[in-house]
């Protein structure tokens, strides 16, 4: 784990992005994308420009990309279509760190990019729905990633609204920790295969890096009891 800065104290509500950070789908979600590019016809979708340009608001990711406009709208009903990560598992340890939060007695949600269509059966799958205190889902709000507004959100579900200094947020994207740095949280970004982790520190001025949501919440939990 990166630290920029020591843990501030006990955090009253923590919060979690879903893809690439609790489960095994960030491979599926370039392979979705990769497959958007080449059905628009435009050059193949390298990794590198990928994580050039990666954003979980997909309108300004797809711009950025080279996308025409009007054909923007569109390319959403093209990712679902080849997107392939409706079974995929939960990343190691994840499911487990979750548990020991609620058993600690701190509140958790998640806070997605991801459509309700898509990652609420996921979350009942992998039976994390039920450690879950708040679901903010990408198709729920206007303002997205890394606008504060779904952060806010979901802190506000959680009943932790006038206190976001003492929430954290964990994304394994660099608008992830935006969003956080936006909304006042705690901003920790999680081991990616599209971001190296100078990227989260210097770029998006995250708080920590960590090698996983299982390794960071046990460093926490760790560091809770001193």
């Amino acid at each position: 784990m990166i630290l920029r800065a020591a843990y501030d104290g006990p955090m009253k509500a923590i919060l979690f992005d879903w893809d690439g950070t609790l489960i095994d789908t960030a491979e599926h979600v370039y392979e979705a994308n990769v497959e958007v590019i080449k059905s628009i016809g435009l050059p193949p979708l390298s990794r590198e420009l990928y994580g050039e340009h990666y954003s979980p608001n997909w309108r300004l990711m797809y711009a950025a990309l080279g996308i025409p406009t009007d054909l923007i709208e569109g390319a959403a009903g093209l990712w679902h279509a080849a997107y392939k990560g409706h079974e995929a598992e939960l990343l190691p340890g994840a499911r487990p760190a979750l548990e020991r939060l609620v058993a600690a007695g701190i509140p958790i949600g998640v806070v997605t990019a991801g459509d309700r269509k898509v990652v609420a059966g996921q979350l009942k799958r992998t039976g994390v729905a039920d450690l879950l205190g708040a679901v903010v889902y990408g198709d729920d709000i206007a303002e997205q990633k890394p606008d504060p507004e779904p952060l806010r959100r979901g802190l506000a579900a959680l009943g932790h609204a006038s206190t976001p200094d003492q929430a954290a947020y964990l994304g394994d994207t660099l608008d992830d920790v935006r969003m956080a740095r936006a909304a006042g949280v705690r901003a920790i970004g999680v081991q990616s295969p599209f971001f190296h982790p100078d990227r989260f520190l210097h770029e998006a001025d995250a708080h920590e890096h960590a090698e996983s949501v299982a390794a960071w919440v046990d460093g926490y939990l760790v560091a809770r009891t001193r």
